[in-house]
């Protein structure tokens, strides 16, 4: 978990955040970027791709990360953002934000399988969030703090919507829920265009 992050020491790079998101697929609420700077050659047992964790271990990791780590920065980007200039530019946007909130500037950039909109030297990862700690830690925060937003203040926003059971995503719940209630402001318009276009047709 530590190969990109060891080459780039080697070139003197110190600081070096991965950076990586949560929410890309959502219909609902804002996309959540992380960035983070983790001390050189500390390992953090454990961290790894935070899709393939339990909720109480990404907890868990969640407060070994902000602890231990050099530098956190959290980005995001709401449905209208996603509405007016798509996912993917709204993922960069919300990157970039993550990366402007660290307290220290990074010298270097891991980037799960992105390209952030930044003068720092930069390397795009596929599948970044299994290959490297940095970018790892990034995914864990952002889906922590993400899955706080749905269980905690977008739950009480819209209470009969489940945001704390689907966290946003196109659960059959979900979908009923906006078809009988109508959508909320925080619903990504474009998104549900394309989801009922394709209910429609399978009816």
């Amino acid at each position: 978990m530590l190969t990109y992050e060891k080459q780039y020491w080697r070139e003197n790079f110190r600081h070096i955040a991965g950076i990586d998101e949560v929410g890309r697929g959502c219909l609902f609420g804002d996309v959540v970027a992380a960035a983070v700077i983790l001390p050189q050659d500390t390992l953090i047992e454990g961290v790894t791709d935070s899709k393939k964790l339990s909720e109480k271990k990404r907890e868990m990791l969640y407060e070994t990360i902000m602890e231990k780590a050099v530098a956190v920065g959290v980005g995001f980007a709401d449905a209208a953002t996603i509405d007016r200039v798509n996912i993917k530019q709204a993922t960069r946007l919300a990157m970039k934000e993550a990366v402007e909130q660290l307290s220290i500037t990074p010298d270097y950039l891991l980037v799960d399988a992105e390209k952030v909109d930044s003068d720092i030297p930069q390397m795009a990862v596929i599948k970044g969030d299994a290959l490297s700690q940095s970018i790892a830690a990034a995914s864990i925060v952002a889906k922590v703090t993400r899955d706080r937003l749905c269980r905690g203040e977008w739950e009480a926003m819209f209470p009969e919507y489940g945001i704390a059971v689907h966290k946003g995503y196109a659960t059959q719940l979900h979908r009923e829920q906006i078809l009988a209630l109508g959508a909320t402001p925080m619903h990504r318009k474009s998104f549900m265009r394309n989801l009922f276009i394709r209910q429609q047709e399978l009816f």
